[in-house]
């Protein structure tokens, strides 16, 4: 992101930030949801956009816990290539990342620290060897540590993959194993460090996760998150110039509903 696409950020934060602060509390329904944007603009010597956005919906009781999340990124910039085929090099303007992920999933705890859980996550990716990947998994998750500033998450199960080749059409599925790790841990009182670690393996592909940031508070509403995320398939067309790993670093802008 750049610097001028920062600020305006920020100053477009400012006047929604002390109306937060002025608001009435809302009545407590149980849930929470967090949202997410990240936006950059370049202009002059190259050109390119960048959008990105996340939306997180999350409820927990004594004895159930669920979460829902949506996330999108979508990219245009200037690409160099053959692409009419005369062996002459010409440039072209045009979508560089289209992607978005759903994700649910619902736990039922035995006690304070042990629990059941049930997961489906469902992807499109226009870039990637793989169309769509869609997975249900359910399995056993323990809270490893649990207290005022750090808490660190396991979980690990059987589940079900199936995707659809984006060169060939072809429709796979499978068993896979599913295995999570998330941690977040407080540096201070207004910033917090989180990774959370996500692998689904199964016999035609390896999918894995990981993402590592860090959120600073403004307010009790408004937040910037730096952050690295990291994704790797273990199955692509390698001759084609398909890459297993791509990378994400993004500068949200994020906002609290409590």
């Amino acid at each position: 992101m750049t610097c001028k696409s920062l600020l305006s950020l920020l100053l477009a934060a400012a006047p929604l930030s002390a109306l937060a602060q002025e608001a009435a509390p809302a009545a407590d329904t149980g849930w929470t949801a967090t949202g997410e944007l990240g936006l950059a603009l370049a202009r002059g010597n190259a050109r390119s956009e960048n959008l990105n956005a996340k939306l997180s919906l999350g409820k927990e009781d004594a004895q159930w816990k669920h979460a829902f999340y949506g996330t999108a990124l979508r990219a245009k910039g200037e690409v160099t290539g053959d692409f009419d085929g005369d062996g002459i090099e010409e440039e072209k303007y045009e979508l560089s990342a289209n992607r978005y992920e759903l994700g649910a999933s619902s736990a039922y705890k035995f006690d304070p620290r042990n629990y059941i859980v049930g997961a489906l996550r469902y992807e499109n990716d226009d870039f990637s060897t793989y169309e769509y990947q869609a997975t249900a998994s359910i399995g056993y998750g323990r809270k490893f540590v649990d207290n005022d500033r750090t808490q660190f998450v396991g979980e690990i199960g059987p589940g079900f993959r199936r995707a659809r080749n984006a060169e060939t059409g072809q429709i796979e599925d499978g068993a896979i194993a599913r295995g999570l790790l998330d941690l977040k841990h407080k540096l201070t009182d207004n910033t917090e460090l989180y990774n959370t670690f996500l692998v689904e393996s199964g016999s035609d592909n390896t999918f894995m996760q990981n993402d590592l940031g860090v959120s600073v508070a403004m307010n009790d509403r408004f937040a910037l998150k730096a952050g690295l995320q990291a994704r790797r398939n273990s199955q692509v067309d390698e001759l084609a110039g398909e890459k297993k790993t791509d990378t994400l670093t993004t500068v949200n802008l994020v906002y609290k509903i409590r």
